[in-house]
């Protein structure tokens, strides 16, 4: 493991402690690899996933094709918040795993939150 990601788990762990996820306010994940970002909203007493989008969503394939990875990373962060709408889901405790909070992370945050997610 190199020394990066072995920063961002230790971060992380240090997120984790404090944060978790019910069914009043269910966690919202965020993963961002080199090329797509994921997202699921999960029910951490529960240990199961309620919601979830990603760049390899069926449904954003065909849009998402020439856009930036920002940008990108908003369409998911609206689709996310559709589903969560469509399941009941209003409020969520947001969990950036480790990531940094800018970039593609804050960009579908913002998009969550544009789109009726409360955090």
């Amino acid at each position: 493991m190199n020394p990066r990601e072995a920063a961002r788990l230790k971060r992380k762990q240090r997120i984790r402690k404090k944060i978790g996820g019910d069914a009043a306010r269910p966690r919202l994940s965020v993963f961002r690899s080199a090329k797509h970002i994921y997202v699921q909203i999960i029910d951490d007493v529960q240990g199961q996933t309620l919601a979830a989008a990603s760049t390899l969503s069926s449904e954003l394939k065909d849009k998402l094709a020439g856009l930036k990875k920002a940008e990108a990373a908003r369409e998911v962060g609206k689709l996310l918040a559709a589903r969560a709408k469509a399941k009941g889901i209003g409020k969520v405790v947001f969990d950036r795993n480790g990531f940094l909070y800018h970039g593609r992370v804050k960009a579908v945050a913002d998009s969550c939150r544009e789109h009726g997610l409360e955090f």
